[in-house]
C-alpha cells in the first residue's frame, strides 16, 4: 500500500466534504431565506444533486477501479442505465424501510422519499461509481474480508457510518424538547450528512495507521 494512494483517497473524500458544504452556502445567494433547516426540502435535493455529481466527477477523473479494457457505446449505456435503476431501487428500498420503522406512510411521504434518496446519495451512489451495477461484488466488499482495495476499505466504513448516522438521528424525535430540528426527517438527514462526513474523514486516517496490517488480495 502507497502514501500516495491514501494520499489520493483523503483528497477525494475532502472534495465530497466540500460538496456539501457548499450545498449549505452557495444557495443562500440565489434563493431568498434558504436555510438548512426553514428549507429542508429543497437543501436535501441541492446536497443529493452536489454530491452524486462531485462523485462522478471524481471517480471519473481517478478511477480506481479503471480497466484495461475498451467498452462499447452500448455497454456504457446500459451500465448507466442499470446504475440509474440501483439508485431507484435502492431509493424505494429506504423508503419502505423508514415507512416500516414507524416513518408517516401518507402524511410526509415526500420527506421520507427525500431522506430516502440522500442517504442513497450517500451510500448507493459511491458504490455504484466505484463498483458498478454488480451486486456480487456489492456483497463481496461488505463481507468480513471482501475489500480489495482502500477505496472499498473507505466505502465500507462511509456506508456504516452513514446508516448508524441516521439511526442515531432518529433517537431525539419523540423527546418533547420542542426544537424546529426534531421534525420529521430532519434530525435523520442531519445524522446522515454527520454519519457520512465522519466517514470520510476517519476513514482514510484509520486506513493510514492500520496500513502495515492491511492487506488485500490484489496486493
Amino acid at each position: 500500500m502507497k502514501d500516495t494512494d491514501i494520499k489520493r483517497l483523503l483528497y477525494v473524500h475532502l472534495l465530497c466534504i466540500f460538496s456539501i458544504i457548499l450545498s449549505i452556502f452557495i444557495p443562500s445567494f440565489f434563493l431568498e431565506n434558504f436555510s438548512v433547516l426553514e428549507t429542508h426540502l429543497t437543501w436535501l435535493c441541492i446536497c443529493s444533486v452536489s454530491v452524486t455529481a462531485v462523485n462522478l466527477v471524481l471517480y471519473l477523473v481517478v478511477k480506481p477501479n479503471a480497466s484495461s479494457k475498451r467498452s462499447s457505446l452500448s455497454y456504457k449505456v446500459t451500465r448507466f442505465l442499470k446504475c440509474c435503476i440501483y439508485f431507484l431501487m435502492s431509493c424505494f428500498s429506504f423508503h419502505v424501510i423508514f415507512v416500516l420503522y414507524g416513518a408517516p406512510l401518507i402524511e410526509l411521504a415526500l420527506e421520507t422519499f427525500l431522506l430516502a434518496v440522500t442517504l442513497s446519495t450517500f451510500t448507493t451512489v459511491p458504490c455504484l461509481c466505484l463498483l458498478g451495477p454488480n451486486f456480487k461484488a456489492w456483497l463481496r466488499v461488505f463481507s468480513r474480508n471482501g475489500v480489495t482495495s482502500i477505496w472499498e476499505n473507505s466505502l465500507q466504513i462511509t456506508t456504516v457510518s452513514s446508516f448508524v448516522g441516521t439511526w442515531l438521528g432518529a433517537f431525539p424525535i419523540p423527546l418533547d424538547w420542542g426544537r424546529p430540528w426534531q421534525e420529521w426527517p430532519i434530525s435523520c438527514t442531519l445524522g446522515a450528512t454527520f454519519g457520512y462526513v465522519a466517514g470520510l474523514v476517519t476513514s482514510p486516517l484509520w486506513i493510514y495507521w492500520n496500513r502495515k496490517k492491511l492487506t488485500y488480495k490484489n496486493n
